[in-house]
């Protein structure tokens, strides 16, 4: 938990990151960088799916509208979270030599996608509207 409160201030204070070890092949770096901004651009597609959801399918039922937007919403939250957060633990592990961190995020992420694909496939098939 200290760890990842430490993580946090550096969110907002990434001229810290560089106390820690050396300064590792700048390529690396900003091929950190291009993996968090994809992992925004993933972010920003997820929240515009769960707006897209909620405005444009009027004639679903109440609840499976509101339920699916607000999966694609809170995986892209989360998602955007999750890229800040990965992008300072690689740059710190980069910095000391370390290996880069493992992660379960993109298989939470999958699965979240896949369940919120496979319930909209259903309410198409099964045509719940409100």
């Amino acid at each position: 938990m200290i760890e990842f409160v430490r993580n946090v201030r550096l969110w907002f204070a990434p001229e810290l990151i560089r106390e820690e070890g050396g300064t590792p092949d700048y390529r690396f770096s900003l091929a950190n960088e291009r993996t968090f901004l994809a992992w925004l651009r993933t972010a920003l597609a997820l929240i515009g799916g769960g707006f897209a959801v909620d405005q444009f399918l009027p004639h679903l039922r109440w609840g499976w509208r509101v339920g699916l937007a607000l999966a694609l919403l809170a995986a892209g939250v989360l998602c955007a979270l999750r890229a800040v957060n990965h992008w300072v633990r690689c740059e710190r592990a980069m910095r000391r030599g370390e290996d880069l961190p493992a992660s379960r995020f993109p298989v939470l992420l999958s699965l979240v996608v896949a369940v919120v694909a496979l319930v909209m496939v259903l309410v198409v098939l099964a045509g719940w509207a409100g």
